[in-house]
C-alpha cells in the first residue's frame, strides 16, 4: 500500500512540474511531448479546417508554428471558424489565431504570415525547413502549387480535401491521395498531382459522405475561389482535428 501511495504522490507531482502538458504527457509520454516541443509546423490557412488544426496543434505542445492566411473575419465565417466572433469581424483571421495561440502556449515560437498564397510566395514560405506541412486552403490553385513544392522538397504533408456540403463527422477518413474516394476535391487534386509527375506520398483528409450539390454557391472569383459548398459548424473542425491527430501522431513517433 505504501508503494502504491508513493507511486501515485510521485505521479501527481510530476504531472504537476509538467503544468499545461500534463494530462498530454500523460497519454503520450515525456519523450514523445518533449520531441514535440521541438518541431515546427506549417498551416496554411487559417479557415474552418486550418483554424482549428493549428489550434490543436499548439495545445498538443509543439514547440514552433508557422501560420499563413490573408483573408480578414467575415460575418459568413461564424458558423465554422475559430477566430470568427462579433468583436473579431475585419481583422485579420491570421492575426486573431496569432493572439490565441500565444495564450494557450506564450512559449510557442509562432511565425503568422498575413498573405494570400502565390508561387513566388510559396518558394519563400518553403525556404524554411519544417517538419510538417498542413495544407488548408480550399482555392485549388493555390492548394496544388503548395501541395507540389513541398512535396518536391520531401515535406511530410496532410492535405484536407472538401469539408463543404458534408454533415457526417463519422465518414471522416485519413489515407493516402492516392486511396481518397467520393471527393470531388480529392480527384481534382489528383488529376492535377499527376501533371507535376506526383500520385502518391501526401497525406489527405477527406469524407466518404456524398456532397450535398445543391449547397453550391458561386462566389466573386477573387482568390483563385469560384465557388463554395454550405458547411455546418462542426463539421470543418472535425477536418481540422483529424489532421492535426496526423501531425501529433507521426512528428511523436506514435502513427499506427
Amino acid at each position: 500500500m505504501r508503494d502504491a501511495a508513493s507511486d501515485f504522490r510521485s505521479r501527481l507531482q510530476a504531472m504537476t512540474d509538467a503544468g499545461w502538458s500534463s494530462r498530454t504527457r500523460l497519454l503520450l509520454g515525456d519523450e514523445a511531448v518533449d520531441k514535440l516541443a521541438n518541431m515546427h509546423v506549417l498551416v496554411v490557412g487559417m479557415g474552418g479546417v486550418g483554424s482549428y488544426a493549428a489550434e490543436f496543434i499548439a495545445r498538443a505542445g509543439v514547440g514552433r508554428m508557422t501560420i499563413v492566411d490573408g483573408d480578414v473575419v467575415d460575418p459568413s465565417n461564424r458558423n465554422r471558424q475559430l477566430p470568427a466572433l462579433t468583436s473579431t469581424e475585419g481583422l485579420y483571421k491570421v492575426d486573431v489565431m496569432r493572439d490565441r495561440l500565444r495564450l494557450i502556449n506564450p512559449d510557442l515560437r509562432l511565425i503568422p504570415l498575413r498573405e494570400f498564397l502565390t508561387p513566388v510566395k510559396i518558394d519563400r514560405i518553403l525556404s524554411t525547413s519544417y517538419d510538417y506541412v498542413v495544407d488548408a486552403i480550399d482555392s485549388l490553385t493555390p492548394k496544388i502549387t503548395l501541395l507540389h513544392r513541398a512535396h518536391a522538397k520531401g515535406l511530410k504533408l496532410v492535405s484536407s480535401m472538401g469539408a463543404g456540403g458534408k454533415i457526417d463527422p463519422t465518414k471522416v477518413r485519413v489515407a493516402d491521395i492516392s486511396e481518397t474516394q467520393k471527393c470531388g476535391l480529392a480527384r481534382f487534386v489528383r488529376k492535377r498531382l499527376k501533371r507535376h509527375g506526383i500520385s502518391d506520398g501526401i497525406t489527405a483528409v477527406y469524407s466518404l459522405e456524398e456532397t450535398d450539390e445543391d449547397s453550391l454557391m458561386f462566389t466573386d472569383g477573387l482568390n483563385f475561389k469560384k465557388s463554395a459548398f454550405g458547411t455546418v459548424s462542426y463539421l470543418p473542425a472535425a477536418f481540422g482535428g483529424a489532421c492535426a491527430s496526423v501531425v501529433i501522431r507521426d512528428l511523436s513517433g506514435k502513427f499506427p
